[in-house]
């Protein structure tokens, strides 16, 4: 069930690109926050990256689309749609549309290197590589003045932080536990069904109420979308 045990060398290699694209993952996506609410980002996030996938299904692997799936397409279509058209300003809408990219990108290769590895040796390498990358990261775009390190950070923060690692991790061995049981296309999509809890925790936790209604409703037709891929 968790795949035979060691590490194939093209899984390594595959790790490390996948750990490229999540550092690449979380910069736009926390970039998108800093310009735009998470009721409007998160949607568009992930309700890109099935769409991405739908379009390299078609350009590049021929293939073809049943009359649900393409009810999917014009849904994730209108719900991207309305859940920008919501947003006081438009600046977070093209690196939240990146981070999708990013997100079906990263979700591609760690299906294949899942399969060569274990889930859980696979995610040890994988964290253990952005743990590099990610201060790294920082530190060049702060050389290079796109960054700016806060000069402290309060304590509540850091417990904030550490949950939110937790979480992180813990989901996303789930994840790749996942994709060794069920196709990709089944995986993908499904992980994709916070966005109405997001988008509405958005708007009734963080107060993001400017067009709220069309912004659930927005994150209710992606997920439905989201769905319809699926089938």
């Amino acid at each position: 069930m968790l795949g035979r045990p060691g590490l194939d060398p093209a899984a390594a290699g595959l790790a490390l690109l996948s750990s490229v694209l999540e550092t690449a993952y979380l910069w736009l996506l926390s970039t998108a926050y800093r310009r735009g609410e998470l009721s409007a980002v998160y949607p568009i996030a992930r309700g890109s990256a099935p769409l991405l996938s739908v379009v390299v299904g078609l350009a590049i692997l021929s293939e073809r689309l049943t009359p649900a799936q393409v009810i999917g397409v014009v849904l994730l279509l209108v719900g991207i749609l309305a859940v920008t058209v919501s947003q006081a300003s438009g600046r977070a809408t093209l690196p939240a549309l990146l981070t999708g990219v990013a997100i079906a990108a990263y979700t591609s290769v760690d299906r294949v290197g899942v399969r060569l590895s274990t889930p859980w040796l696979y995610g040890w390498l994988l964290f253990t590589l952005m743990a590099i990358e990610l201060p790294l990261t920082i530190w060049v775009a702060s050389r290079l003045g796109l960054y700016r390190i806060p000069d402290s950070v309060h304590g509540p923060t850091w417990g904030q932080a550490t949950l939110i690692g937790a979480f992180m991790w813990a989901g996303y061995f789930l994840v790749l536990w996942a994709l060794t049981l069920a196709p990709l296309a089944v995986v993908a999509p499904v992980r994709e069904t916070s966005v109405v809890a997001v988008a509405v925790w958005g708007v009734w936790r963080l107060r993001e109420t400017r067009r709220a209604s069309m912004k659930v409703s927005g994150a209710v037709a992606t997920l439905v979308g989201v769905a319809l891929l699926a089938l």
